[in-house]
């Protein structure tokens, strides 16, 4: 049924369509009518609401007042651009000189807190100690200040996907040393920003940033390696977050009283037959090469199970004689263990698994085979159908697995081209079912999760696509010098949201019907 909602009591009269049940229910042969029924209730009354971004996307100035070269100022100059459009990230949102005007936007949004990222070349132009940019510290010490004088808390990703470029010209996160050089920025960031900075996310997805960047080569730096890259860089990783970690934990926590994670991509992966034992067991093997991968030695010092033995016997199998998934010593394990306060959870969407034997080293080690839960609507990306289940799904499989760990979902958004202008109405009913999802995952669940983040604060550059899809809730026109932010409808949906802290049948968004009303 379609519903046409009204939203002048949100300061604008707009009329926006929303195709969706009354009852927000939600169609798919694995759910119970429990499950698949809308829920009313209201989140806790701590909960954190706001929007993500990160560095490379929206901030432009990509070689001002010092600004060393990122991978992605290299992999998007390239003279046979692998970008739609021949599009880069030079200039994007414009938000290194804008930054006010974001503010504002997530003021006008009642966001609780920002999720950003530093560029680290803004702050160490080569990555490393050699030099520290003055200009690049003064601009988020301005970002954060203004956050703050409007009481928006922030939350920091210290890394989202933007190596320095002279970093990788010694083999990148390939290469072990870079896990003392991410250390040593982290410090930098801790003591300029430590002080009004409470939440800190070390890494930003790794196994999609090590897989699109290091196995297939979609991403910057444009590697193609499976068998052996994606897992170097994995324990590169987990070694810098584990050092930054005990760094902040060693020197700055006892008076800045902060906290430290890192935000993991979580797709959920059902189990396409769940009364088969084979595809239930892909579903948690699934999970582990994903979500595991990282978590697992954060807060149990090694890799999970399954991926040892998997990728170990695999290795054995091709006649090598070390595994390709490398092995912490116990020096290693006591630094790692535990190095964890918090689990970000990036989750767009969900897919159906089912065990296969893997023959490709690294891009299947996992035996596992995936195809799409065709019965849910897609979006204009073909990997993301709308699949709000899936969240409290996510979210369950990391509650049982690492307990005692507090969730935070740091992305969660919806996409669509850019013609499409600011009236949104499927992202609408994307975030309220996911949302909802993510209200029966705390108040029936009893999980753990503290704070929602919706990806994104504006239209931005999207990696691979370039300007061409958007997942902004503020439209930008990127033809127009100006980059004037423009409100979408979904902004004011989840400005309501932020604001009533619930979702309730008296509701504004709740008991509009199927004529316009006046509010």
């Amino acid at each position: 049924m379609w519903w046409k909602l009204n939203t002048l009591a949100l300061g604008l009269t707009v009329i926006i369509v929303i195709m969706m049940a009354a009852s927000g229910s939600i169609n798919t042969k694995h759910l119970s009518a429990e499950e698949a029924a809308f829920y009313y209730g209201e989140f806790p009354t701590n909960f954190l609401w706001g929007l993500a971004s990160s560095a490379y996307q929206i901030e432009g100035g990509w070689n001002s007042d010092g600004k060393g070269l990122s991978i992605w100022d290299t992999y998007t100059h390239q003279q046979n651009s692998p970008i739609n459009s021949g599009h880069t990230g030079d200039l994007a949102c414009d938000s290194y000189n804008k930054y006010k005007e974001d503010v504002k936007l997530l003021k006008d949004m009642n966001a609780g807190f920002y999720r950003f990222s530093i560029s680290w070349t803004r702050i160490l132009p080569d990555g490393t100690l050699k030099s520290v940019n003055q200009a690049g510290i003064d601009y988020y010490n301005k970002l954060i200040d203004e956050l703050l004088k409007n009481g928006i808390i922030p939350m920091v990703t210290m890394f989202h996907w933007d190596l320095p470029q002279s970093l990788m010209d010694i083999g990148g996160l390939t290469n072990e040393e870079v896990a003392t050089h991410f250390a040593d920025y982290a410090r930098i960031l801790y003591k300029n920003y430590g002080d009004r900075v409470k939440y800190w996310i070390t890494f930003n997805e790794p196994s999609l940033h090590t897989h699109f960047g290091y196995s297939f080569g979609y991403h910057a730096p444009g590697i193609q390696d499976p068998e052996i890259a994606p897992y170097q860089c994995g324990h590169t990783i987990i070694k810098a977050h584990a050092l930054s970690y005990r760094i902040y934990e060693n020197e700055f926590k006892s008076d800045q009283q902060g906290i430290v994670g890192i935000s993991l991509d979580a797709e959920w992966r059902e189990p396409l037959d769940p009364k088969n034992p084979e595809d239930v067991a892909a579903s948690h093997r699934a999970m582990a090469f994903m979500v595991g991968w990282f978590a697992h030695p954060l807060v149990y010092g090694e890799y999970p199970l399954e991926m040892r033995q998997l990728i170990d016997a695999k290795s054995s199998k091709e006649g090598r004689t070390d595994s390709r998934l490398p092995h912490f010593d116990e020096n290693w394990t006591k630094i790692i263990k535990g190095s964890l306060d918090f689990i970000g959870v990036n989750q767009y969407s969900s897919a159906y698994v089912y065990s296969k034997e893997g023959t490709i080293p690294g891009i299947e080690d996992s035996n596992v085979d995936q195809k799409p839960i065709e019965e849910e609507p897609v979006s204009t990306m073909e990997w993301l159908r709308i699949v709000p289940w899936g969240l409290r799904r996510s979210l369950g499989w990391i509650s049982k697995w690492y307990p005692g760990k507090p969730l935070y979902v740091t992305e969660n958004g919806f996409p669509d081209l850019d013609t499409d202008g600011i009236h949104d109405p499927e992202r609408i009913n994307y975030f309220r079912l996911y949302t909802n999802e993510l209200l029966k995952a705390i108040k029936i669940d009893g999980i753990d999760v503290r704070a929602y983040a919706a990806w994104s604060l504006t239209d931005n550059f999207e990696w691979g696509d370039g300007y061409s899809v958007r997942f902004g809730v503020n439209y930008i026109n990127f033809s127009d010098p100006v980059l004037t932010r423009i409100p979408k409808d979904s902004s004011k949906f989840l400005a309501n949201l932020f604001k009533t802290n619930r979702y309730s049948e008296e509701d504004v968004w709740e008991t509009a019907q199927t004529e316009r009303i006046e509010l």
